[in-house]
């Protein structure tokens, strides 16, 4: 690029061409698809199992979900006066950048970019990968490498969709969410209609064999709040939202109550077809529960699982690309990932850069152990941005906010999340979390000369204009 008024091919723009930047293109129903469609994944079909596995009992696997459901919610409640505060895209990184500082909010971008994100990516792809893999093996195992070549075309096609159009990729987004809210309710009819015949075991003795102690009910919500993950995910993309002080917190109060209330119905209905033991011993809950329920109709319940968990991937990849693009575009990554096509404006080098290491998670991956390992990370950093947050609000309270909340719901936020970091180090040690914490750590060797120092050989400023040429972006303004 030669000047700020130049085109890719050499041509000068006119003043209306000048400003090159994400649309505003998201609307609340949009909104409130994208919270929803995220958040209903592949959790609530393979999750139920381990929520009962570590708790022991439907009553209290019941609670945990309830639970769960509350606490998202808080923590969007808070997340939402940021985002009407801060009104940039990059949820937890751009707010940890702005409240702390720029080593964490660099440690941050590091980990969600490399291992958080495409983690997320790579264990719902597997999901939907299982699924539609296992209709053509029936009768045997499914092959390994069946099932992750179906979920690198999962990200792949994905990858396309939201490098083509903003508008593309929420449209996929709203047809999903209302595919499989649809299947949802499919779930909870056929549970009522069970309970109504007198399956009501799930109602006796409903909390026999509790496990109770912090460490089992600390996994137990690292498993559930995995269904829930996505409660945030309308922060990571505010500067495309359209009237995000108003949109932002009604997106939330409309999304995260609703999915709290169909995952209860559902599991309640998994309860009244499966006894315990039978939804422990099944690999596909869903199914399990459609194999009793519809008989031949079953594949209906597999087509369903199928669109939730690659709407789910696509609402999580549509709001990770754009977290690579904001730490790209402060600094915290390379340039040509905060760069836009100059077309499409849609931030396409970041959402392959996305893709690929998604593609790369998905050849050791183990879907329990991303779970717990990304839930620990994931509420590692909850808890420094939500501490970042209440110190700002005690300290600067005349900051102008659009929407506030008690100060009684962001402090109940980060106590849970100390406990939900602190309990399973504690009650149910792994050398996986001292991994983790030397991964997060291991950010600062590349921080300081990268970005403190700004070390930048001449051979990346080559490859980021041939990469520019071969893509067709440039960089793009931020909103003022």
């Amino acid at each position: 690029m030669n000047g700020k008024n130049m085109r890719l091919d050499g041509e000068k723009t006119s003043p209306k061409q000048e400003n090159l930047q994400l649309k505003r293109g998201i609307g609340l129903f949009s909104g409130v698809s994208l919270i929803a469609g995220t958040m209903i994944g592949s959790g609530i079909f393979m999750s139920p199992q381990w929520v009962l596995y570590y708790v022991g009992s439907p009553g209290a696997s019941l609670l945990i979900w309830a639970a769960c459901g509350l606490l998202a919610m808080l923590g969007a409640l808070t997340y939402a006066e940021l985002g009407t505060v801060i009104k940039e895209s990059g949820g937890d990184y751009i707010y940890i950048l702005r409240n702390i500082g720029s080593l964490p909010a660099f440690l941050l971008a590091f980990t969600s970019i490399m291992v958080t994100r495409p983690a997320s990516i790579a264990a719902i792809s597997l999901s939907f990968a299982e699924y539609v893999v296992a209709s053509f093996y029936q009768d045997c195992p499914m092959p390994q490498v069946v099932v992750k070549c179906t979920a690198a075309v999962c990200i792949l096609v994905l990858t396309i969709i939201n490098c083509l159009s903003v508008r593309l990729a929420t449209s996929f987004m709203n047809i999903f969410t209302t595919a499989k809210i649809l299947v949802l309710l499919v779930i909870i009819a056929g549970g009522m209609v069970l309970l109504a015949k007198g399956n009501t075991q799930v109602l006796q003795n409903s909390f026999e064999n509790t496990v109770t102690g912090f460490g089992p009910i600390g996994l137990a919500f690292y498993q559930g709040l995995w269904s829930y993950d996505g409660w945030n995910n309308l922060n990571s993309v505010t500067e495309e939202l359209k009237n995000p002080q108003v949109n932002l917190p009604r997106a939330v109060m409309i999304a995260i109550p609703l999915v709290t209330f169909i995952y209860i119905l559902v599991n309640v209905s998994y309860f009244a077809a499966l006894n315990p033991t039978e939804l422990l011993s099944s690999d596909a809950v869903a199914v399990s529960w459609g194999v009793k329920v519809l008989g031949t109709w079953t594949w209906l319940i597999s087509l369903g699982v199928a669109f939730s968990t690659c709407g789910s991937a696509n609402g999580v990849f549509f709001s990770g690309g754009r977290v690579c693009y904001v730490a790209a575009r402060e600094g915290h990554l390379p340039d040509i990932l905060s760069m836009v096509h100059v077309n499409r404006l849609t931030p396409s080098p970041a959402l392959i850069f996305t893709s690929f290491i998604s593609l790369i998670m998905i050849i050791p991956s183990d879907f329990s152990s991303i779970i717990n390992f990304f839930s620990f990370t994931v509420w590692l950093y909850y808890g420094v941005n939500i501490a970042g947050f209440l110190y700002v609000k005690i300290k600067k309270p005349d900051i102008p906010r659009p929407y506030k909340v008690p100060i009684i719901i962001p402090i109940i936020v980060l106590i849970a999340s100390v406990y939900l970091v602190v309990a399973p180090i504690i009650f149910s040690p792994q050398l996986g979390y001292l991994y983790v914490i030397l991964f997060i750590l291991s950010g600062t060797i590349l921080y300081i000369p990268v970005v403190h120092y700004k070390w930048s050989p001449k051979v990346f400023r080559s490859l980021t204009l041939h990469l520019q040429l071969l893509l067709e972006v440039a960089p793009a303004d931020k909103e003022q």
